[in-house]
């Protein structure tokens, strides 16, 4: 895989690698220059991300169920019951 340095010294991460490390936008990464001049590239642990409390809607992720009908919910909502 080879891409293009822009002027600002920049290079995008392929998706194939980027999926591989579970990089995401956000995420932080590592550079290392092996001994025979080839770079290696790491994920690295966000210590801010593990330190974020869950969101308070994290429980209610995935749990939406048929309940009322649209019906139902405008006679709720004009009073009709």
């Amino acid at each position: 895989m080879a891409n293009t340095v822009t002027t600002k010294g920049q290079v995008t991460i392929p998706k194939q690698v980027r999926d591989l490390l579970g990089i995401k936008p956000g995420s932080s990464v590592a550079f290392e220059v092996a001994e025979d001049g080839s770079v290696l590239l790491s994920k690295l642990g966000s210590r801010a991300a593990k330190a974020r409390p869950p969101s308070r809607f994290a429980k209610l992720r995935g749990s939406a169920s048929a309940g009322m009908s649209t019906d139902q919910i405008m006679a709720l909502t004009r009073g009709e019951n």
